[in-house]
């Protein structure tokens, strides 16, 4: 569902106020967050979709990633999953084996466990988690707090749902796509580890909505504004090339219905390249709103460790709240 009728139907459903429940269905968070006590927070989120890959074993193993990383954008802790699944039997049943050992691996991964979950029949399979964590309030990252002069730091390149678009439609193989599977497979948690010893002001992943759109909603609920370079925006092998032919993904137009105050400020920018930047993401990467003094610090140890792409990709600016200006490169 577009993020444009999404909000329209949040908009009509009661806010809960529960005075234990520290996020909003409204505020654009990753996941919910529920205090137990001054000390501890519950922090719950579901997410499943259609393959994204041929084989089996990987969409399990990317479906859990993506589920997961909304935990990693709060800076919780995995604990425990639930399966969510849809599946023709026709398929064989060998298939669904397959996605749930992938998505095992991926939860033991990350030092959570399966709990269980609940299966229908379905035409089309669909697989994805729901998963509970928990994070102490003081180590929570939340897309409020992006200030004036942060630096804005991403941890994987964009450009998964081009690929998969181009997969699906025979214009590349999964041979082709291979560094992009690599990073749909990657858990995010040393990434969000680097970020909690660094200290950072907000975050977010970058998924279904896009990095335009995911940055859109970090400053719009920050009350900031930004700007991207996106000569600086890491694209992920053959992104642009399947971009070039027209791979564009149907979900690119409901994220610009979404970002009405995005502007280009360069006339220079390729196109591809902005398709790049539009491009809903399946199990992204982390954009975080960095302290200017302890961008280099960041950017060194992701690069040094989980994140060998993160880069610094744009600065929060003084502008409008809730506007983008996206430039062909830094500002001299």
């Amino acid at each position: 569902m577009g993020p444009c009728d999404l909000e329209s139907i949040l908009a009509k459903i009661p806010e809960e106020t529960s005075p234990e429940l520290v996020t909003s269905i409204r505020a654009g968070e990753d996941a919910g967050v529920f205090m137990l006590d001054e000390d501890l927070a519950l922090v719950q989120t579901v997410d499943f979709f259609t393959p994204i890959v041929d084989d089996p074993y990987l969409f399990g193993q990317i479906a859990a990633a993506n589920a997961l990383s909304d935990l990693y954008a709060m800076g919780a802790r995995p604990l425990t999953a639930m399966n969510i699944v849809a599946f023709p039997c026709s398929l064989g049943l060998d298939v669904l084996e397959r996605i749930l050992l992938g998505g095992q691996e991926k939860v033991h991964e990350a030092g959570a466990v399966i709990l269980g979950g609940h299966t229908i029949e379905d035409e089309e399979p669909k697989y994805g988690l729901a998963v509970t964590g928990f994070v102490k309030p003081s180590d929570m990252t939340k897309i409020t707090g992006a200030r004036k002069g942060d630096y804005l730091v991403l941890t994987k390149p964009v450009g998964t749902g081009i690929l998969a678009t181009a997969l699906k439609g025979e214009f590349i193989t999964e041979d082709g796509m291979s560094e992009a599977i690599e990073s749909m497979c990657a858990l995010n948690g040393e990434a969000a580890r680097v970020f909690s010893k660094h200290g950072i002001n907000a975050c977010t992943d970058v998924t279904g909505f896009a990095l335009v759109g995911h940055l859109y909603e970090m400053v719009r609920a920050s009350g900031a504004a930004a700007e991207i370079w996106a000569v600086e925006v890491p694209l992920l092998e053959n992104a642009l090339k399947m971009a070039n032919m027209g791979m564009i993904p149907e979900g690119k137009k409901l994220i610009e219905d979404f970002v009405p105050k995005a502007q280009v400020q360069a006339d220079n920018i390729d196109a591809a390249v902005m398709d790049c930047l539009y491009d809903p993401q399946t199990s992204g990467g982390l954009l975080a709103s960095v302290p200017a003094g302890d961008v280099e610090d960041i950017v060194r140890d992701l690069r040094d460790g989980p994140c060998p792409r993160a880069a610094v990709i744009g600065t929060i600016t003084e502008e409008e709240p809730g506007s983008l200006t996206i430039l062909a490169a830094r500002r001299e």
